[in-house]
């Protein structure tokens, strides 16, 4: 059987997973559009632009041709921004094969259509069996992974068999992987905990502490098993890896871009100037606008999404997103 696995894109948390594999005795194939990317991704074994100095395994090479990436592979990890999926998997369907394990790791919604990442997959990817699509989420920061730094994981899939396959390809000694089959429950956690780390990043570019932090987390986190609950995830999810163990990780990092967003955005600066600066994708704004959506749809109610929602597109400053969540009704915590 081959040895061949791809990763498609080659952002930081793509190279990461590349990693892992390399590390895991497998030949990784990393796709990017940007042949300077590639060009030095083979010749000097560094994503400078992602991930700094830090030297890539010779198992990793990388091509700007989603044919060559894909082409007898037993396995893709696509781990494009959400906005970016649809297209990405069009360009997989020539050229994947139904046999290939098919793993994403993005966290969001897609913008037009509020889907979630496995559907959009589904959705283009026709012919290749849905319940055996798989989805990588969990507490992990590419900065930390790309080091070997202890991180745990999970991967689920309906197909509780291709779940299973993925941990396969992926568990090591540093890197430790658990399977779930709540796909909705994992998807909805991953894409959600980012608007909670904006949040995060504001309460603390506020300058408002500890207390508040922990706040905005736990409420956060009610927040988002509401809306997982209501689409179909189970409550159990949000209290494992891909809900409280992301939640966590994202909104108390210096790496997470979601909380650094945050922060800037609490400095006064206007989203565009904070975007610019990142330089990277904050799936956080685009979730923000998802949910806020889905919270109408499926009645649930989300007071911080709402607030968040009114800073980033409604020009609320966030010293008063602050005041009217602290100002709401008496209500029961649980």
């Amino acid at each position: 059987m081959s040895n061949k696995v791809s990763v498609l894109v080659a952002g930081s948390w793509g190279t990461a997973i590349a990693s892992v594999l390399a590390d895991n005795h497998l030949d990784v194939v990393l796709w990017s559009r940007n042949e300077q990317q590639v060009t030095e991704i083979n010749m000097e074994h560094l994503n400078h632009r992602f991930l700094g100095d830090v030297k890539l395994s010779e198992r990793i090479r990388a091509t700007t041709s989603i044919a060559e990436a894909i082409t007898d592979a037993k396995a893709v990890f696509v781990v494009a921004p959400s906005a970016a999926m649809r297209d990405v998997a069009a360009q997989m369907r020539p050229h994947l094969s139904r046999d290939t394990l098919l793993i994403h790791a993005t966290k969001g919604f897609e913008a037009t259509t509020l889907s979630r990442m496995s559907t959009v997959l589904a959705e283009e990817l026709p012919e290749y069996d849905a319940a055996s699509i798989v989805v990588l989420s969990g507490p992990s920061h590419a900065e930390e992974v790309i080091k070997q730094s202890p991180t745990t994981v999970v991967v689920a899939a309906e197909d509780s068999t291709a779940a299973e396959a993925a941990q396969d390809l992926l568990i090591n000694n540093y890197f430790r992987v658990y399977t779930n089959t709540d796909v909705i429950g994992v998807e909805v956690g991953g894409a959600l905990k980012n608007i909670i780390a904006l949040g995060a990043g504001l309460t603390d570019g506020l300058g408002y502490g500890d207390n508040a932090k922990a706040a905005l987390l736990t409420r956060g986190l009610a927040e988002i098993s509401r809306l997982g609950t209501a689409m179909g995830g189970s409550s159990l999810t949000f209290a494992g890896l891909a809900g409280v163990g992301d939640l966590i990780v994202t909104g108390t990092s210096k790496h997470s871009r979601n909380w650094r967003a945050g922060y800037l955005l609490a400095q006064g600066l206007p989203l565009q100037s904070v975007l610019q600066q990142m330089g990277m994708v904050v799936e956080g704004i685009k979730t923000t606008q998802a949910a806020h959506t889905l919270s109408r749809k499926f009645g649930v109610t989300m007071p911080i999404t709402d607030e968040l929602y009114a800073v980033l597109f409604e020009g609320k400053t966030p010293a008063s997103a602050v005041e009217d969540l602290m100002g709401r009704g008496k209500t029961q915590e649980i």
